[in-house]
């Protein structure tokens, strides 16, 4: 084989990635890096569905709980630490699997980020004060004022993007949309994607039993033992915050649990709405027998040879 091939296996979380992930990595004796990016803080472990023991051995994984929720890290570090770890791999194999759900974070292994200019850090940090004491809602409002067409696409729920965004607007006086989609960086490596789909009742029926399933596992336990640092950003997400707010006296667990279940279909939705507007995904059901669709992938690497 002339060229390397990387493979990438996304969808909608609890779709299936991670098994589908394993059995490509075990046909293709290789390894997975992992492209979700709630699964990277080692202090957070069920709520971010982290492959249990059992499947960390069935095949090698990559940036898997390898930081700290105190750490910054940025899609920018991993894009840099992915991709040379991907260069090292790529020295004993032949295929390397990448699998996730984060959008931007396989859109940058797989054709980079855009580049945007650096911005004075007193914005940020204006900004912060803002979702510190007034919530998220007056940033959310700002960005659909100085960037429609970006708050039309964007996770508008993720802090962190909105004010990315935000300090780019005010930074440049420009449209955060219009420093993206610029071209793409060159890899040394062909990519074959593969999404995992399903009707959306399928889908929804498959959350809220995984987060039943959190929660019989140790989920609160492990929200209860975090609380502690929950201003932190990596703890703002499904499943940590609802559970906050049930130990601030806030809402009722059951409660709790039901917005859980909705916000995790929410995010389930808008992972869609990224990956379905890319028309390199190969698309199976997430029934398709694992042999099919690495069979598929055999003749879709014969003709990128």
């Amino acid at each position: 084989m002339t060229d390397k091939i990387l493979i990438s296996v996304v969808g909608p979380t609890a779709i299936g990635k991670t098994a589908l992930g394993i059995q490509i990595a075990n046909y293709f004796d290789t390894e997975i890096i992992s492209g979700d990016s709630r699964q990277f803080f080692k202090e957070m472990n069920i709520g971010t569905a982290v492959p249990d023991p059992e499947e960390l051995l069935a095949a090698k994984h990559h940036f898997i709980q390898h930081i700290s929720i105190e750490d910054h890290y940025s899609v920018g570090d991993f894009e840099k630490e992915a991709i040379s770890k991907i260069s090292e791999l790529f020295l004993d194999h032949d295929v390397v699997v990448l699998v996730g759900g984060s959008g931007l974070y396989v859109k940058s292994i797989i054709e980079g980020l855009d580049d945007f200019p650096d911005i004075n850090p007193e914005i940020r940090k204006e900004l912060n004060e803002i979702l510190n004491n007034e919530g998220l809602k007056p940033l959310q409002e700002k960005l659909q004022h100085l960037d429609p067409e970006y708050f039309a696409n964007a996770d508008i729920e993720n802090p962190h993007r909105i004010i990315r965004a935000l300090e780019i607007c005010m930074g440049t006086g420009k449209k955060f949309s219009s420093f993206r989609n610029q071209k793409k960086a060159q890899r040394n490596f062909k990519t074959i994607e593969i999404g995992l789909k399903a009707d959306r009742q399928i889908i929804y029926d498959r959350i809220n039993k995984r987060v039943d399933s959190m929660m019989q596992s140790g989920l609160f336990e492990e929200a209860k033992n975090l609380y502690p640092k929950k201003h932190l950003n990596a703890l703002n997400t499904v499943g940590y915050k609802e559970l906050f707010s049930y130990i601030d006296n806030e809402i009722e667990l059951d409660f709790a649990i039901s917005e859980i279940k909705k916000n995790t279909r929410r995010f389930a939705k808008r992972q869609l709405t990224w990956f379905r507007k890319n028309d390199s995904i190969y698309w199976f059901d997430y029934q398709t027998k694992p042999e099919d669709i690495n069979a598929f992938i055999s003749e879709e690497i014969k003709k990128l040879q």
